[in-house]
This record gives C-alpha cells, sequence and structure tokens, in this order.
C-alpha cells in the first residue's frame, strides 16, 4: 500500500541512507543538520513543508487555505486580492500550485 508523507515525515536528501523512506511513528521529525532523536543521518538542514504547497511562501499556510477555499467557493479573484492583500498573479500561483498537488494525489489515488 502506498502511503502519502505528512510534511517534515519524508527524507528527501538523495546523499542520506534513508532517502525517500518514510520516517516511523516512533521517530521525531528531522530537526536541523539531519538530527534525530536517534542520533545524525545526515549532515543537511530541512525544512517541514518541503514539497508541500506551504515550500518557500511568506504568507502563512492558514491564509493560504483560507483563500484557496474562498476561490473554491466561486469569490472572484480580484475581490480577494483586494480584501486579503495579496496580489492577483500570487493567488494564481497558489491556484496552479495547488492544482498541481491534487493532480499529484489524484494520480496516486487512481493506482488503487
Amino acid at each position: 500500500m502506498i502511503q502519502l508523507a505528512k510534511p517534515g515525515g519524508f527524507y528527501l536528501n538523495k546523499e542520506c541512507l534513508d532517502y525517500q523512506k518514510l520516517q516511523s511513528q516512533s521517530q521525531k521529525n528531522i530537526i536541523k543538520v539531519g538530527w534525530t532523536k536517534a542520533g545524525i543521518t545526515c549532515h543537511h538542514t530541512f525544512t517541514e513543508t518541503k514539497g508541500t504547497l506551504f515550500y518557500r511562501k511568506r504568507t502563512s499556510a492558514d491564509k493560504v487555505l483560507e483563500t484557496l477555499a474562498f476561490i473554491g467557493a466561486g469569490n472572484r479573484i480580484s475581490s480577494l486580492s483586494r480584501v486579503k492583500g495579496v496580489k492577483e498573479d500570487t493567488l494564481l500561483s497558489w491556484l496552479r500550485e495547488a492544482a498541481q498537488h491534487v493532480q499529484a494525489v489524484n494520480d496516486i489515488s487512481c493506482l488503487f
């Protein structure tokens, strides 16, 4: 069975011995410079949001999700741009990225 990784629960460093493996439930997230509670796995830094819609965003995850929910409910992008104080181009970028993530999840779910 294919498992989807949660933010911070997936090893993304190609040089790490645990590359592309899900962390077990007993392991804590990799915190910094490859450290885990069990010891060092590699010497690279990680971020919990890598591979998610929120990676390298300067806006809070709550604001991004709320805005996308408003778009999904049929609100106009131009109206949301004024109300939320976010450029229309940024909102369209979020929408495109969210669509890519939905497509990836849909592709995996079609395998079942």
